[in-house]
């Protein structure tokens, strides 16, 4: 059975360790760094992915158990659809990949170095998400950044690099906006109870931890922030919310002078640039809101796609 396409099915901690052969072949291990946030306190370098961001690994995981005729339709803030357009290119499929008039210039740029076809529609991610799935009627096949049982897989493979390398108790922060890392991370772990996972949202948009609390998809109001690749309310009956009361320890959340204040730290102690979506789980260590329990804190860091302007901005407090 095709199971990442058939809308409802939950994947499974087998489904990630699945996903991973599938990913290994095109995409290196990312770091595992120390950091002055503390004496246990480390950061997973998702910057490091050849699209800037964690969502190559969903993409791969998705992409791989397509058929070479398959053309694949995504909705994205950016990142997503730098991930399909990526591994569309070195799978050979063909790819059209949306994303809202307003998305991050920097993400736009680099959508356009791929042949995928790019289309700009509407003023945030719901409308372009919407614009996408109508585009997939016509028998494309749709791959959501976060509602897809083999991009959830795929995000998972993060985790078991984790695991791999680090014993006993475990914290693991993750940043939030569909919940399609934080839920792949969580299926990942399952299977060790001595690991948390906690999520990360920015303030300005928290529709996975409200639906959650509501048990089911509810809609949320959605502000301007930095972390724009968290931004936007969640399809409706999206497996992330399912798979978080699950396998999500807690979530927090954090405001926009925090996110700016964790992406100015990882410029000054580590070097990094990182996107303010990419930089919320440092955000909430860096403002005491985890609290691990014995072990090692890993915060992800998920990714490095800004726009220069507003880095230079941020870096210079101006945000």
């Amino acid at each position: 059975m095709h199971r990442p396409y058939c809308r409802g099915v939950l994947p499974t901690s087998q489904d990630v360790r699945l996903a991973e052969p599938r990913v290994r072949p095109f995409l290196e291990p990312t770091s595992l760094v120390p950091s002055p946030l503390g004496a246990d306190v480390l950061l997973k370098l998702e910057t490091e992915q050849p699209t800037g961001s964690f969502k190559v690994r969903g993409a791969l995981a998705a992409l791989t158990l397509l058929d070479p005729a398959d053309h694949v339709v995504a909705a994205s803030a950016g990142n997503h659809a730098l991930g399909i357009a990526w591994a569309a290119d070195r799978l050979g499929l063909e790819a059209t990949v949306v994303c809202a008039e307003t998305a991050s210039v920097a993400k736009v740029e680099a959508l356009r170095r791929f042949p995928a076809q790019l289309v700009l529609h509407g003023d945030s991610y719901d409308s372009a998400e919407r614009h996408a799935l109508e585009l997939a009627k016509d028998g494309k096949r749709f791959v959501s950044a976060y509602n897809d049982a083999a991009v959830v897989s795929g995000g998972g493979t993060l985790a078991l690099e984790l695991l791999a390398s680090l014993d006993g108790p475990i914290t693991i922060a993750c940043p939030v906006g569909g919940g399609g890392l934080v839920t792949g991370v969580g299926l990942a772990a399952a299977e060790r109870p001595d690991v948390r996972v906690i999520g990360v949202e920015a303030e300005a948009s928290q529709a996975l931890s409200r639906s959650v609390k509501a048990g089911r998809v509810v809609p949320v109001e959605v502000l301007p922030t930095l972390a724009d690749g968290l931004a936007g309310n969640l399809e409706s009956g999206s497996i992330t919310v399912e798979l978080a009361r699950r396998h999500v320890s807690s979530f927090v959340t954090v405001t926009e002078a925090e996110i700016a204040e964790a992406m100015r730290f990882l410029h000054a102690e580590h070097g990094l640039v990182a996107e303010g979506a990419g930089a919320t789980a440092v955000a909430a260590s860096l403002a005491s809101k985890l609290e691990p329990r014995g072990g090692p804190l890993v915060c992800v860091v998920s990714g490095r796609n800004i726009v220069e302007e507003t880095l230079a901005q941020v870096l210079a407090g101006r945000r």
